[in-house]
């Protein structure tokens, strides 16, 4: 009997057994299908298509929209201002011409004389204005006078951890005579300053030194005479400041936060400038709220 021929046990219709190319044994060839070569190259080819194709038939039965594809994002400005002193902790220094006068005679304060070399206005930015254990100061802004010039140093964290590098480097500038200034420090810079060494476990240098806030002699003397004693209210009545494209301190916790999480840090550059101003206009009002040096003594001959 030939190979391939049916046989009575095979009924008609039935696929033909063809031997196998390779191994020379009889098998089945699919109904309507060659064989041989040519039939295995019909049966190479899925009935529907090649993979891509059933991809796109998937697609299409899943109502699926292909792909766009992936654009390649711009690189955000991470630049920040300043120098790296610490992992994550900027350092920058500015230096502002500034005509020395006397040391500070401030009675009509109602403070004590003080020297204008133990002087260091100081201002933070934090992550929130209620103050609190969980907020925090991610910049810290101080300014004094040296050489006739007023120096302006900040202090910015980049990460959580360079917290207690910026708290122990912010204590280094604080010698012994040191007399703060601040407006409403007493009551928010200062305290919240003491609550990040504490739980930093960094002893708090800030008890020992000495302290003038200019919010409640500002308010003493203007609170019937301007709609409210702001520094941005006192810098433009007593100094003439008119700040323009100002970030408001109560956007600071967000571009801060926005930079911690791969944002731009363009809008943290801004935060930088507006602490620098606070810092001069605060330095200009104890200018203005001292008491005026006295008249030299006129002396006279008589005739």
């Amino acid at each position: 009997m030939l190979d391939g021929a049916p046989t009575a046990d095979a009924p008609a219709g039935s696929p033909s057994r063809a031997p196998d190319p390779e191994t020379g044994r009889a098998g089945f060839a699919p109904f309507g299908h060659a064989s041989g070569a040519s039939g295995r190259r019909a049966s190479a080819s899925p009935a529907h298509g090649p993979r891509a194709d059933t991809a796109a038939q998937l697609r299409r039965l899943l109502n699926l929209r292909p792909q766009a594809p992936l654009r390649t994002l711009p690189v955000a400005d991470r630049a920040l201002p300043g120098e790296e002193i610490a992992p994550g902790l900027f350092y920058s220094e500015t230096r502002t011409p500034w005509p020395q006068t006397a040391d500070f005679v401030l009675a009509g304060i109602r403070q004590d004389d003080v020297e204008r070399a133990r002087i260091l206005a100081f201002d933070t930015e934090t992550t929130g204005l209620a103050g609190g254990t969980g907020t925090r100061a991610f910049m810290i802004g101080a300014a004094d006078w040296r050489d006739g010039q007023l120096r302006l140093r900040q202090l910015l964290i980049a990460t959580l951890a360079a917290e207690r590098a910026m708290l122990e480097t912010f204590a280094d500038w604080l010698p012994d005579g040191t007399v703060l200034l601040s407006y409403n420090g007493k009551s928010y810079d200062r305290p919240l300053l003491s609550t990040r060494y504490r739980l930093a476990r960094l002893a708090d240098p800030l008890p020992a030194c000495g302290h003038i806030d200019l919010l409640h002699p500002m308010r003493r003397r203007y609170r019937q005479v301007w709609p409210n004693c702001r520094l941005a209210t006192a810098e433009r009545e007593l100094l003439g400041v008119l700040r323009e494209d100002d970030l408001p301190g109560s956007e600071a916790p967000a571009a801060w936060l926005q930079y911690l999480r791969g944002g731009s840090a363009a809008t943290l550059r801004r935060v930088g400038h507006h602490n620098a101003q606070d810092l001069r206009s605060l330095c200009g009002l104890l200018e203005r709220m001292a008491d005026p040096p006295a008249d030299p003594v006129q002396h006279t001959t008589g005739g």
